[in-house]
């Protein structure tokens, strides 16, 4: 498990990118693509430190392609001197059919396509990143590393929902759970830091960014999780409601509303923007602070909901060694992170120490305090370096 990778995570207006040196566990370069489609496109190409902004246009993700490849070959690392090990793809949909990283071939890429209704906001445009990706590097690996594989780990009860037989066998609806590659390195990189064997270590992972999921990983595996069919599910999000009562598309169709603009709502308009008009979290805090009502409650639905799904997994897990919180709200909001465990100490044993959480803004932190019968954790997610070996890893057994 070696050498360079190229990571691409292709979305519907951008391509993102980053060339991972897997040896040292670190980036050579990165960079976004964006506004793909528009009159006017812009890029970011970042190498040692260094951002270097790109104008132009891009009708598709062919074009932006080959604007990534221009923005090496002008800014550095050229691509074309570099003896590549791989192309890892996230993806973000995988079904039942993929439970670990796959190298592409055409049956695969045919696969991930009859998958896009699972997906139909993101897996096309992880298709468009795998195809142009392909044409260009016909000779590399292509990986994809897929969000559900890690939870495919999950057992019957806990992935299956209580619907008909032909919902669950014809239209292929259960849990699938995504943010894999996180939970995967997040869940592996807390037992390390505790000390504890993987197979040993029970952790509940947060993360927490505008999307935003909880999974409960027993021994390194995947046993519950709160997103579902779709990233909906689950936790209280940037625009997303997390659970919802399922009545509530026949309640809104008898007052008017459409499916198409239901489901705009609850992708685009709900969540942190449904309550306040915004999705930032930083904003919420500020309101927060200067006393803002409204503020205050969107702040304690979102608290709410994280704490009772930490309880909940708890309960699922048994025994918990440590509950790590990750992503950019997870990472740098002492203030969810205080407010999610309050209370947590008599009934679970978890004791925040409020200087060390604090003081946890960046890097890899505990802010548990000694008492604490279990270990809280700040543990910066690294989806791309996770992609990258898992791709490196594929390409070396090929």
């Amino acid at each position: 498990m070696s050498g360079l990778v190229l990571v691409v995570n292709a979305g519907s207006s951008s391509l993102k990118y980053d060339l991972i040196d897997v040896d040292a566990g670190a980036s050579r370069a990165s960079g976004v693509v964006e506004r793909i489609g528009e009159p006017s496109s812009r890029a970011k190409h970042s190498v040692d430190g260094v951002d270097h902004r790109i104008e132009g246009t891009c009708a598709d993700h062919g074009a932006a392609f080959e604007l990534l490849i221009d923005a090496f070959r002008e800014h550095g690392p050229d691509l074309a001197g570099l003896d590549l090990t791989a192309v890892g793809h996230r993806v973000v949909h995988g079904g039942a059919d993929f439970s670990a990283p796959t190298r592409i071939d055409d049956q695969v890429e045919a696969t991930i396509e009859r998958l896009v209704p699972l997906a139909p906001l993101h897996n096309p445009a992880n298709l468009e990143g795998i195809r142009v990706a392909r044409a260009h590097f016909p000779d590399v690996p292509q990986v994809a590393v897929f969000d559900t594989a890690f939870h495919q780990t999950l057992p019957p009860h806990a992935y299956t929902y209580a619907v008909n037989r032909t919902w669950r066998d014809e239209h292929r609806v259960r849990r699938y759970g995504f943010h894999g590659t996180s939970h995967a390195y997040v869940s592996r990189r807390a037992a390390e830091l505790l000390g504890l064997p993987v197979p040993e270590a029970n952790v509940i992972v947060l993360h927490l960014g505008n999307g935003a999921s909880a999974t409960a990983v027993a021994g390194g595996r995947s046993v519950d999780t709160s997103m579902g069919l779709s990233p909906l599910e689950g936790l209280v999000m940037g625009t997303r409601p997390g659970d919802l009562d399922p009545s509530l598309p026949a309640h809104l169709s008898r007052a008017g509303v459409s499916l198409e603009d239901y489901d705009r709502a609850l992708n685009k308009e709900s969540g942190l923007k449904g309550l306040i008009g915004t999705n930032d979290f930083r904003e919420l805090e500020e309101r927060v602070t200067s006393g803002d009502v409204e503020a205050g409650l969107a702040f304690d639905v979102v608290a709410h909901r994280l704490r009772k799904y930490i309880g909940a997994y708890a309960a699922v897990l048994g025994r918990v060694d440590a509950v790590a919180f990750t992503a950019g709200i997870g990472e740098h909001s002492p203030m969810l992170r205080a407010a999610a465990l309050d209370g947590l100490a008599d009934l679970f044993g978890i004791e925040v120490d409020p200087a060390a959480n604090e003081a946890a803004m960046s890097g890899e932190h505990r802010i548990s305090t000694a008492a604490s019968r279990v270990a809280v954790l700040v543990i910066p997610t690294a989806e791309e370096l996770e992609i990258a070996r898992e791709a490196a890893a594929v390409a070396a057994g090929a």
